[in-house]
């Protein structure tokens, strides 16, 4: 959450809070929380220092502390600490220092780090170039003295430093007894993996030049140790580009192969807290593995969780997986991501965390409308030596006959979740885009086409091999439908899934579930073997049974001596390369048509670049003059940048999605499917690409005024006579005019919005899960093309896809159902159930009509909540958001007022 806002609120007009962080600011043994925020002024900058609550909202939730102008006395490097192992995926430590005192930060792993680092090196940098020109700091003095009020803190100042005074007078009492071993530590921090000339003795070292600056201030980009690694940051251009390619090209070359063991375990622990050691599933081999990556799913399952995303059940597993870890080694912990109750855990053998770098991790969701965390995956990618590996940790959709969704959910996972490089201009890398992959979790897959009796009859027998012909994962990986290219070791141990909890018995309540494996681990790449696969019997805690793998995987490692001698070969060829000619390229095509382009329908073609010059060259599309991007917000080219070596191919997908922001203005006829690419070649020429298509026209994306006054289906209207409707639906005068002309009397409700929900009071009422399961995207597609065109006359697909095309039809209005204008009204009457039925009958009256059908329909759902397992919270979550959607970016308090708003309306007896 950007807690910016919350410093914003604490400053006057003039003074503008660019970036906030939150962190730790260390007092020896002592860690306190506070929030940094980067305030600039008349082109002064300074670093205002809160305490805050846990989560800073509002003013209310921050408290001014200090302020540190960034002067020339300012400066802030990186610092390693002597106690302990620095780690890539670790969390960030600066010291920041004022005037003759200075302050221990440790801020979070991440980009968000990255980019305040970043902002603060800019703002230092400014004062740096006019050296002369000192500033005044004039407008900080009022926040020094001012009391309570409008737009300026709560409280009186003490002078600066109140912070920084603390922090010294613990580290005061030690500098007298202490500077030398300080020296000796400094100097042994300069061997840790983010060692470089940068890094070096910073205490010592003051700031020389600009450039130095910059490198210290790059606090949170590792350093690499070899320049392999150095060529993919961002301060190399074009001609380093060439030199990584071809050093790329000719790995072999200067690379072998040295044997790493790393333990992959899978644990589905069904919302409950540790209780028992660990060790029987972490500690099962008699070697330490030298990575450790832990997967956990259903850490919690109370609704706090679902929808906040906060659990304590993060810290008393990690503690439990702490304690586990093989005894006969020392492990870092890396890395920790979680979404909801899915997280991953990377530990590391401390010999080897230097050799960790370009760590990064990264969550997606697809649980209802690809949004909910309660199914998905979290993931983490580094470079380890010189391979680079991704782990991924998913929980898939449950239930025997949803195969197809789980299927869905793979793909999802696989194209929604990217990974932001180190260096900004670079594209996202997918999962695939790594030498070794590995996927982990509980995925869900079924035993199917027996009964339960045969399946545990086949258990008894140890017969797995023929078990495992039934198994929905092997069947889809067979036909090549999930997981192409993995591997997954031959299973020898029973299903680990569905036991009573505490025993080691199926499961003996009224579902009497089927036993399966639903808790797998597979890999992709070359150069692994696995050394076991199995589940561990011996943990209770949970309905599932952990499982574990040790893979033996060849790690790539550099030679020094023969990456010198590629290296200097391959400058050399540059060098004759690049005085011989201009870059060139032949393309495949440079007219594009995407025929009957839908709502959410992806459609993609393929433009193939050939280098036909000389050299290797650089390509990206560019902006046209007074456009804000390359392209128009329904096109992407993927990739948009690139590089092809001489003689090469690069394939460019040019994709066409049309979602709710571009949707209205291509049903009305506003805008067309039609742009114009320009493709630059560096130290080359350009080359225009026309994309053209055809929308059509849906009842996702249009206003319900326009809707309520189709009597046909939308694609049987002509395009004049939906640019009209969408003309006049901002302006209810003109809307009563055109009807008093016609003398038609528009539909109460749209038409389209009464057949989804009258299918569901007939067949869903009482369906479980309803609004909380995902439906199929195949499904959608059916029923919005049903929706679009009036054929067939019942609704196809599942109730589950039914309810998420009703649910993606309300979040793809222009206008929502209450409109924006009457947002803030709602939140002011939110704990008054009168008021709010008072805003609703201010409304315009196709939305009031809309509202109150809605509201009736869920209040019948709530009617059966005995059977769909639905109550007023939840259905306040998911539809306040959609009914209610704030016209800026909504804020955790407000999003708790439109959910009390609305269940209001969810009572028996409201209107």
């Amino acid at each position: 959450m950007d807690q910016s806002v919350a410093i914003q609120e604490t400053l006057e007009r003039d003074e503008n809070c660019i970036i906030a962080v939150q962190c730790d600011v260390l007092f020896d043994d002592i860690t306190e929380s506070r929030l940094l925020g980067l305030v600039e002024s008349t082109k002064e900058h300074a670093i205002f220092i809160y305490t805050h609550r846990r989560m800073a909202i509002t003013a209310d939730d921050v408290s001014l502390e200090d302020i540190l102008p960034i002067s020339l006395e300012f400066s802030v490097v990186e610092v390693s600490s002597p106690e302990e192992l620095a780690v890539v995926g670790g969390d960030t430590r600066v010291r920041v220092s004022y005037q003759e005192e200075e302050l221990e930060l440790r801020l979070p792993f991440g980009s968000h780090s990255r980019l305040f680092l970043g902002e603060v090196n800019r703002a230092w940098s400014d004062v740096c170039k006019s050296p002369t020109q000192q500033p005044k700091f004039e407008w900080i003095s009022k926040y020094r003295k001012a009391t309570k009020g409008q737009g300026v803190v709560k409280q009186t100042l003490t002078p600066l430093s109140n912070t920084i005074t603390k922090l010294n007078q613990h580290r005061k009492t030690e500098k007298s007894s202490d500077k030398k071993g300080n020296i000796e530590r400094d100097k042994s921090s300069n061997s840790t993996a983010q060692k470089s000339k940068a890094y070096s003795s910073p205490e010592s070292q003051g700031i020389s030049s600009r450039e130095d600056r910059d490198d210290l201030v790059r606090s949170s980009s590792h350093t690499p140790s070899n320049k392999a690694q150095m060529l993919v940051m961002p301060q190399f251009g074009l001609r380093d580009n060439l030199i990584k390619c071809e050093l790329l090209k000719n790995e072999d070359l200067y690379t072998y192969l040295e044997d790493f063991s790393i333990f992959l375990g899978t644990y589905n622990v069904n919302g409950q807290a540790p209780k028992e050691s660990l060790r029987p599933w972490l500690s099962c081999t008699p070697s330490p593995p030298d990575i450790y990556c832990v997967g956990f799913q259903e850490l919690d399952l109370s609704k706090e969780a679902f929808f906040f995303n906060d659990t304590p059940k993060e810290l008393e597993w990690t503690k439990a997986v702490s304690e586990a870890l093989h005894p006969e080694a020392k492990y870092a912990l890396v890395k920790l991501v979680r979404l909801v109750g899915i997280m991953l855990i990377f530990y590391v053998k401390k010999e080897h965390a230097e050799f960790i770098s370009d760590m990064e991790a990264e969550t997606v969701g697809t649980g209802i409308m690809g949004r909910m965390g309660n199914k998905g995956a979290v993931a983490i990618r580094f470079r380890f030596h010189n391979s680079d590996v991704c782990v991924v940790n998913s929980h898939l959709a449950a239930h025997i006959e949803e195969y197809e969704r789980r299927n869905q959910d793979y793909r999802d996972i696989c194209s929604r979740l990217q990974f932001r490089q180190l260096d900004p201009t670079q594209p996202p890398l997918t999962i695939m885009k790594h030498d070794v992959v590995f996927w982990i979790g509980d995925l869900n897959y079924r035993i199917s086409d027996l009964e339960v009796d045969n399946v545990k009859e086949l258990i008894s027998k140890k017969d797995f091999e023929t078990l495992h012909n039934y198994d929905q994962l092997k069947r889809q990986i067979d036909e090549e439908a999930v997981f192409v290219g993995f591997v997954e070791g031959e299973i020898d141990f029973q299903p680990t899934y569905k036991y009573d909890t505490g025993s080691d018995m199926w499961d003996t309540s009224e579902k009497c579930r089927v036993p399966a494996w639903c808790d797998r681990i597979l890999w992709r790449g070359k150069n692994i073997k696995q050394q076991h696969y199995r589940s561990h019997m011996a943990l209770k805690t949970s309905d599932h049974k952990p499982v574990s793998s040790v893979l033996i995987t060849g790690i790539k490692r550099v030679n020094a001596d023969d990456y010198k001698k590629t290296f200097e070969e391959i400058v050399r060829n540059i060098d004759k390369m690049e005085n011989e000619c201009i870059p060139s390229v032949t393309l495949s095509k440079q007219e594009f048509h995407f025929k009957d382009v839908k709502f959410m329908q992806h459609q993609a073609e393929t433009l193939s670049l050939f280098n036909d010059g000389q050299v290797p060259c650089q390509f990206e599309f560019i902006q046209k003059p007074n456009e804000p991007t390359y392209c128009k917000p329904w096109l992407t080219a993927n990739p948009p940048k690139g590089f092809i070596a001489q003689g090469g191919t690069v394939d460019i997908d040019l994709e066409v999605f049309v979602n709710r922001s571009t949707a209205p203005d291509l049903n009305s006829g506003k805008e067309q499917i039609e742009d114009i690419l320009v493709l630059h070649l560096e130290r080359g020429k350009d080359y225009f690409i026309s994309v053209a298509g055809n929308y059509m026209p849906s009842c996702y994306g249009t206003s319900i005024r326009s809707l309520c006054h189709l009597k046909e289906p939308i694609q049987d209207m002509p395009q004049e006579t939906l640019q009209e409707l969408a003309e006049m639906s901002g302006d209810e005068d003109a809307a009563k005019a055109v009807n008093t002309e016609k003398t038609e009397k528009p539909l109460d409700i749209p038409k389209e919005l009464w057949m989804m929900v009258d299918h569901l009071f007939r067949n869903a009422i009482k369906q479980e899960d309803i609004f909380q399961q995902p439906g199929l995207r195949s499904e959608f597609a059916e029923i919005r093309d049903c929706l679009d065109t009036g054929m067939p006359d019942s609704l196809p697909g599942s109730n589950h896809s039914v309810a998420e095309a009703l649910l993606l039809f309300l979040d793809a209005l222009p206008e929502p159902v209450v409109p924006y204008s009457f947002y803030q009204q709602c939140l002011e009457s939110c704990s008054n159930a009168s008021l709010c039925e008072k805003v609703i009958s201010l409304l315009p009256q196709c939305h009031q009509n809309v509202f109150n059908y809605l509201a009736a329909f869920l209040r019948e759902l709530l009617k059966n909540s005995a059977s769909n397992r639905l109550d007023v919270n939840i259905l306040a979550t998911i539809f306040a958001s959609l009914l209610l959607r704030s016209p800026t970016k909504q804020d955790l308090a407000e999003k708790r007022k439109t959910q009390e708003f609305f269940q209001h309306f969810l009572t028996p007896g409201s209107s």
